[in-house]
């Protein structure tokens, strides 16, 4: 039971529209709610639908509130002030608690020399290889790797299966999902002589804090130098990052996205799903790339690119309206010919 309205308002810094005295048992989406659950609405249509589901009530955001619906709601409500913001701070409280150490189970390999802190977790089968270090309250989940010399922050969380290969450094408080491999080789070869020549990749992958990282997502180590992810950076799973990357602080990227070798990201970038960039170039900082773009040259701070090749957004727009106007267009040229 997660309280009242009155209560969830209270704790959550907004406030209770309606019967602030209905109970809440749990939180759904509006297809999967009944009368004991609180459902969320971030869009004018999600309220519209949340109002004629069967929810108890509806955690919705201020800006959306007419005065109207304030004063005669079709609904008990909880108004604050973002909505996502405080759905997160209720769904901490259905979160399913970390391992906590000290612990190591039997069937973990861990070299004599590795430096484990305090209160770290280490679970069946994970490996941490020589002179690698593990900073304190770290969990490593079962068959994570952290090879030789490489260095894992406070409080960090590895799940099953995750990578992180020889002297590879990753910031406090990162979290990298199941199959994720950090500091794999960089795609570098040369053609000689009629065929591919490996250019050895000797570098590293220096990931900062609070970074997390989706499954099966890899992260190329740099030929020479550091490939590096900044501090508070999000990528989804699917993701590849090449070689002597640099992606800044505060970043934003969906699944499936990629950056050939050597691209550059400013900070509180936003990359939509499957998009791309070719190497050696730069993304302005707070730039958003649209899902599904190709982007082949450098986009400019805080502006808005999509489309293949990426172009200015409304140039883009404009573009697909002539597309879609093509047809016309043709059959009016085959109509003035035959005349």
């Amino acid at each position: 039971m997660l309280g009242t309205l009155g209560q969830l308002a209270q704790r959550l810094g907004g406030r209770a529209i309606g019967d602030d005295t209905l109970h809440v048992s749990r939180i759904a989406a509006i297809d999967d709610a009944d009368a004991q659950t609180l459902t969320f609405a971030t869009t004018p249509a999600y309220l519209e639908e949340a109002l004629k589901s069967r929810a108890g009530a509806v955690l919705v955001e201020e800006s959306l509130l007419s005065p109207e619906l304030t004063e005669r709601p079709r609904k008990p409500l909880v108004a604050v002030p973002n909505a996502r913001a405080a759905l997160a701070a209720l769904l901490q409280t259905f979160e399913r608690p970390r391992k906590t150490g000290p612990f190591r189970h039997p069937s973990a390999s861990v070299e004599d020399d590795a430096v484990v802190g305090p209160d770290v977790y280490i679970g069946p089968h994970t490996v941490v290889g020589a002179g690698a270090r593990i900073g304190a309250r770290t969990v490593l989940e079962a068959g994570s790797y952290v090879g030789a010399q490489a260095v894992i922050g406070a409080d960090a969380l590895l799940h099953p299966r995750s990578t992180v290969l020889d002297g590879c450094t990753i910031g406090d408080r990162t979290i990298l999902h199941s199959g994720s491999v950090i500091g794999s080789d960089g795609f570098g070869y040369v053609f000689v002589d009629g065929k591919f020549e490996k250019i050895p990749q000797v570098g590293n992958v220096v990931i900062g804090n609070d970074v997390e990282i989706g499954a099966n997502t890899c992260v190329d180590r740099a030929q020479t130098g550091s490939t590096q992810i900044g501090d508070g950076t999000k990528i989804d799973n699917l993701c590849q990052i090449g070689h002597n990357c640099r992606i800044g602080k505060h970043c934003g990227i969906a699944a499936e996205a990629g950056f050939a070798g050597s691209t550059i990201l400013g900070d509180y970038v936003l990359v939509g799903g499957k998009a791309g960039c070719s190497g050696h170039l730069t993304v302005g900082s707070r730039a958003r790339i649209g899902g599904g773009s190709h982007v082949w040259k450098d986009v400019p701070e805080g502006a808005f690119y999509s489309g293949i090749p990426a172009r200015p957004h409304d140039q883009q727009m404009r573009r697909e309206v002539m597309i879609r106007n093509l047809p016309k267009l043709v059959a009016r040229v085959d109509a003035l010919e035959k005349r």
